[in-house]
């Protein structure tokens, strides 16, 4: 780019942000245009191709703290009217201006060629180069190498594989297979994310990532909860009233018994540690919720036995307290 350049473009201007904004909230300005702008996803309009162009050149500049520096203070003296001319333009601006903004504040002395190049010139690189001249790499010369787009992909897993993790093999856009670790513990709508194995950058940048959005089947008896998983176990009144020791399932293992303690109601939840979704960031635990089963078919001796202990039992209305709340 040409310092004359840097005198007439507002880069601030053409990002639509404040000369104090700040770096990270350049970035992101940044990346919103450029997505909203790029090529790709502007195929054939010449406007979007020009105005990314523009914005790419700006951030070029205003991303590099030096570079950004730089044109702050060719700006600064552009305002009172210093511009790169040719020799025997009109209009006061020139070099002259330039050379005049070092000799002010130095007695009338000469400034050094010195001064005034290591100002444009510093870092070390050439005058018509670099900062200066035309940035390389970005899309055909702007704003650095632009990376590719990405690819998505879908995939759907079974339960336990998602809770477990293991690498699928997938059929990439190329009819190739494509191999994709899962790790343990994905959930259902998460995606999986691979650098660098979508499609290749138009200018040299790195590639573009592939994008795996995953779905989850239902299992018929567990359900997430966090890193927990949660399964309902029926017992019988008796079980629940005298007290037992019962089996409950565990994914993909044997059954594990738990003491149901003499008086369990329905809804009470038993903890088996360690046996939930196991991660680097920790392992959840198997979360039993107890479920009182009632009969659906009694013999005579059964239901007469039933008599006996209603008769036997406490008077007592166990909907008592719902009763009084609901009043108060």
């Amino acid at each position: 780019m040409a310092s004359q350049d840097w005198f007439d473009k507002d880069f601030y201007k053409t990002l639509g942000v404040s000369k104090d904004i700040s770096a990270a909230d350049l970035k992101k300005t940044y990346r919103k245009l450029a997505r909203k702008y790029h090529p790709d996803s502007n195929p054939g309009d010449a406007a979007a191709e020009a105005k990314f162009k523009e914005i790419s050149e700006a951030y070029s500049v205003l991303s590099d703290t030096e570079q950004r520096a730089e044109y702050d203070q060719i700006r600064a003296m552009g305002a009172g009217g210093a511009r790169f001319t040719a020799p025997g333009s009109a209009g006061n601006g020139g070099f002259d201006d330039v050379f005049s903004a070092f000799n002010r504040g130095r007695g009338g002395q000469s400034a050094d060629f010195d001064d005034i190049f290591a100002m444009f010139n510093q870092g070390g690189g050439s005058f018509g180069s670099g900062r200066f001249g035309q940035p390389s790499g970005g899309f055909r010369g702007y704003g650095g190498p632009t990376k590719g787009a990405d690819v998505t992909a879908r995939t759907t897993l079974s339960f336990a594989t998602a809770v477990k993790g293991e690498t699928v093999t997938l059929q990439g856009e190329d009819g190739k297979p494509l191999k994709v670790k899962i790790p343990a513990g994905v959930k259902d709508g998460q995606k999986i994310r691979l650098r660098g194995r979508g499609r290749p950058s138009v200018d040299g940048g790195e590639n573009g990532d592939i994008v795996v959005q995953v779905a989850v089947r239902p299992h018929p008896v567990f359900t997430r909860d966090g890193l927990n998983l949660r399964v309902t176990v029926p017992v019988t009144f008796t079980e629940a009233a005298l007290g037992a020791t019962i089996e409950v399932p565990t994914l993909g293992g044997d059954p594990v018994k738990l003491k149901v303690a003499p008086g369990t109601p329905s809804g009470r939840v038993l903890r088996v540690k360690g046996r939930g979704v196991t991660t680097p960031k920790g392992a959840g635990d198997l979360l039993a919720e107890v479920q009182v089963a009632v009969p659906s078919h009694l013999d005579e001796a059964a239901r007469e036995a039933l008599e006996r202990f209603r008769a036997a039992e406490p008077a007592e209305n166990p909907r008592t307290e719902l009763l009084a709340k609901a009043r108060a």
